[in-house]
């Protein structure tokens, strides 16, 4: 991971370009339409990417051929008229086209905002890494629940359209370890950062960590947990943050948690609105961030003046 500040975008203005792009899973292209006309009432101007509503031929959970999707995030990111790319939805795919993007080419290009979450983890990881600036985890186009709830359109502007100022409250939860902590927003998904493990490189400096997954049974939590334990992932996390993970009784889930990660001794929050649920607040990953978890509740806010290029 690059120890380096990471750049903001700039901020989106009105008339700004986002580009609109299927990386991962096919897209309902009525959800997609529904979508993408709340981005444009904010008075930007979506332009869709040429495959955005392909299918595979033969695996249909794949929003088409792996090269044709790397290569409309591509063009979508390297258009000069660009300001955003934003992915239509997750599922599953990135981790099969993100090795086909050509880092030096979307570097000249430039910082964009990267918006998306669930399977689009695997590329703000790659995407932040490579180009030195902070993504946006936040709601995809097609997720209109998500874009219909007031607090998320509210945190999702305040991230593009800011930048926040320094102390901005990102999001809140329920503590179960106090504690305070400062470091790099980092997280997401938590099976595409399990599946990660010897493909990206291990975070080198101090990192918040917010995860978040959707029909996961408490075995298959847990196993993703201590992979990521084992492998030395977790050696640098100072702060932990759990979004929405569905899929089996909370109260196991949660149990799960506190087992497998109580012993790195750092705060812990849980019940945060991140996730597969209908509040999906936006979270600008790679960002300072500080995490303050008290008796009963915690705090998870930008820490440093972000650097917009």
């Amino acid at each position: 991971m690059n120890s380096r500040p990471r750049v903001w975008p700039r901020p989106l203005a009105r008339g700004d370009v986002v580009g609109v792009v299927a990386p991962s899973g096919p897209v309902d292209p009525v959800r997609l339409q529904q979508g993408a006309a709340v981005i444009t009432s904010w008075g930007l101007t979506v332009r869709y990417g040429s495959s955005v509503l392909d299918h595979h031929d033969q695996l249909s959970y794949l929003a088409g051929d792996d090269r044709r999707r790397a290569a409309d995030f591509a063009a979508a990111w390297s258009d000069p008229d660009t300001a955003a790319v934003w992915a239509a939805r997750g599922g599953y795919g990135a981790q099969r086209m993100v090795d086909l993007l050509d880092f030096d080419t979307l570097h000249t290009a430039g910082p964009r905002h990267l918006v998306g979450f669930s399977d689009v983890t695997a590329l703000h990881t790659r995407v932040g890494r490579e180009l030195g600036q902070v993504t946006v985890h936040g709601p995809g186009v097609g997720s209109v629940d998500q874009l219909s709830d007031a607090g998320n359109v509210t945190a999702l502007r305040q991230l593009i359209m800011g930048p926040p100022p320094p102390q901005t409250i990102l999001v809140e939860g329920r503590s179960v370890r106090p504690g305070s902590a400062d470091g790099r927003l980092w997280g997401g998904n938590l099976a595409l950062l399990a599946s990660d493990v010897g493909v990206e490189p291990v975070p080198d400096e101090p990192v918040i960590m917010i995860i978040e997954d959707t029909g996961e049974n408490a075995y298959r939590m847990d196993r993703m947990l201590t992979q990521l334990l084992r492998a030395g992932f977790l050696a640098q996390v100072s702060g932990v943050l759990v979004g929405d993970i569905t899929g089996q009784s909370p109260d196991l889930l949660e149990q799960v948690v506190v087992d497998r990660l109580s012993g790195l001794g750092v705060p812990l929050v849980v019940d945060v609105p991140v996730g597969h649920g209908r509040r999906n607040l936006a979270l600008p990953l790679g960002a300072q961030v500080r995490l303050e978890a008290g008796r009963t509740s915690g705090t998870l806010r930008l820490s440093r003046p972000p650097a917009v290029a």
